[in-house]
């Protein structure tokens, strides 16, 4: 099991570690632009470290269809809070969810510590630019699709192994570029090219990923599968399915948690730590 090293922290197998959501987007799916403006941002940074956050996860583009944001609107909206966040944070973890190297390298620039590719590898320099840098790199699954596009009746003949498959490919590939192994993890990307079904199986076999020996990172906040899981629930009321099911990854190894309420997690965190160590 390979111990994550991110900006002189270090996060060993069985630790757990908090990534806060901060979008700096007028159309986030969760927040519909609260965060866009810059000083709004700024103060959700401030209240995510205040709240137990040990990583904040800055994006410039909704991960699903909207209006396009070219790479300089993406630069743009989310390098200079980068420099601020680093600033005014010396010791955080500052992540930043892109697919796109131009926008890596400003962002490596800025102060960034790892580079969150949720789309699965499309733009195959990212990781050469997190190797550059000396910094992190997410490989995630999204089974081929296009950046920004929802799956149209996807299928596989089996989710966990497609995922394996092409994580693990994904990060040999980032290692043999020069990212570091230790600043590496993969991420199943629930939702991400994958129905519901997809996405529940994926997280009942959480524990082969794990197996790998890579950190997991799971981002479930309050996501479709979430609410369709409930009934149909819209985004607003599905904190408990959330909290429920990052209870579940955490039981089962993963090592990171993107959320939108990182006190909600941090405590059901400690609980499963608590309830582990009892074990």
């Amino acid at each position: 099991m390979h111990t994550l090293r991110l900006r002189g922290r270090e996060f060993r197998p069985g630790d757990f570690a908090v990534m806060a959501v901060v979008n700096r987007t007028p159309d986030s799916f969760y927040d519909q632009g609260r965060t866009f403006g810059f000083e709004a941002a700024l103060a959700a940074v401030d209240a995510a470290v205040a709240a137990g956050a040990d990583i904040v996860d800055i994006g410039g583009v909704k991960a699903g269809p909207g209006d396009t944001v070219d790479a300089a609107e993406e630069i743009r909206r989310v390098a200079s809070l980068v420099a601020e966040v680093r600033r005014a944070h010396p010791d955080l973890v500052i992540s930043v969810d892109t697919w796109r190297a131009e926008v890596g390298e400003v962002v490596a620039q800025a102060g960034a510590d790892l580079l969150n590719d949720t789309w699965g590898g499309p733009d195959p320099a990212l990781a050469e630019v997190a190797a550059e840098y000396g910094i992190g790199l997410v490989c995630a699954h999204a089974g081929g699709v296009t950046p920004r596009t929802r799956p149209h009746r996807i299928a596989y003949d089996d989710v966990v192994a497609d995922v394996l498959a092409r994580t693990v490919a994904l990060a040999e590939r980032a290692v043999r570029a020069g990212v570091r192994e230790d600043a590496v993890l993969i991420d199943p990307a629930h939702d991400f090219g994958k129905n519901t079904w997809h996405s529940l199986e994926v997280g009942r076999r959480l524990g082969e990923l794990v197996a790998t020996g890579w950190p997991v990172l799971v981002a479930v906040s309050n996501k479709d599968f979430v609410g369709e899981t409930l009934g149909g629930l819209p985004v607003e009321e599905r904190h408990a399915g959330t909290i429920a099911t990052l209870a579940v990854s955490a039981w089962q190894g993963a090592r990171v948690f993107r959320v939108h309420d990182p006190a909600s997690a941090r405590a059901a965190l400690a609980t499963v730590d608590r309830l582990r160590r009892l074990s």
